[in-house]
């Protein structure tokens, strides 16, 4: 397996020089200075691909974020984008969704509900907005709390053609009296067809004593059997996952996790799905 291809599927830079980026002003004090990829290549970190997120500047400059994100290689071995989207704002989204699609890179957006109300994946603009998704063959990454998932299991629902991707498992609650409803939510997910899961986030929502295979072992399991190696992918949540200890102790928990599984089905893991749900989509034949 150490020779098997990697692609990250989770990764953000930010640049504060170049953008606003509002909830960094109370981050851990470690994520307020600008991540770029020579701090990303600093540690070490040596994917064969990169999928880079949005990373939550102001909505105003989403777009240029995108542009930027595209721009990136060969600083960082960039192949694909996720980009901020105002899936909840009507008036804006065309003129977004066709800017976005003149980037070659560019193959899914993300409109972060992890802190807002429930009720906004239930809004009939917002359901609209994800269904626009499709004429652009765009991705949809899931960022939710676990009080989310029942409005997004109805979300899914209601855009059979537009494939979603969950970030960061839902990010649970890790804790053993939250394991069953996080469970159940997410069987119910994955009976959608048009859902996968990142592999990510874990060790930010775990408190200190909890980072270990011990612990989360069971989370990562529950969902690489209810989705299946081919509908789960890695990701690192780069630089969030330093806050949670950093690469090789998540790379060695996955490493750990994947042990009772065939090559054919780790191999998902670490770079098919990604590449069956992000690379394969960029247009590099676009302007």
């Amino acid at each position: 397996m150490n020779s098997a291809r990697i692609i990250d599927s989770h990764v953000h830079f930010w640049d504060r020089e170049r953008f606003t980026t509002l909830w960094l002003q109370d981050a851990d004090a470690a994520l307020q200075p600008s991540h770029l990829p020579r701090d990303l290549a600093a540690t070490g970190w040596s994917a064969d691909a990169i999928v880079a997120v949005q990373a939550e500047c102001v909505p105003e400059q989403g777009i240029a974020e995108a542009r930027w994100f595209s721009q990136l290689a060969p600083e960082a071995p960039v192949e694909a984008v996720v980009a901020f989207a105002p899936l909840d704002v009507p008036s804006d989204l065309p003129a977004h969704l066709a800017a976005l699609a003149e980037l070659p890179l560019v193959v899914g957006v993300r409109r972060l509900l992890q802190d807002e109300n429930p009720q906004l994946a239930r809004s009939p603009e917002f359901v609209r907005g994800v269904q626009a998704l499709a004429a652009y063959d765009f991705t949809m990454d899931l960022c939710i709390r676990q009080l989310h998932f029942p409005a997004v299991i109805e979300l899914v629902a209601q855009c059979p053609d537009v494939q979603f991707v969950l970030d960061h498992l839902g990010k649970p609650t890790i804790q053993a009296d939250a394991f069953d409803s996080w469970a159940a939510d997410m069987d119910r997910l994955a009976a959608l067809p048009n859902v996968v899961v990142k592999l990510s986030g874990l060790l930010t929502e775990a408190a200190p004593d909890q980072r270990t295979t011990a612990t989360l072992a069971p989370w990562l399991r529950h969902a690489l059997e209810t989705f299946g190696p081919a509908r789960c992918m890695f990701g690192s949540d780069w630089p969030v996952l330093n806050l949670g200890g950093g690469f090789e102790l998540w790379k060695g928990m996955m490493f750990d996790v994947l042990d009772g599984f065939s090559g054919d089905e780790a191999a998902h893991v670490w770079s098919g799905t990604a590449e069956a749900i992000y690379l394969s989509r960029t247009r590099r034949d676009a302007p």
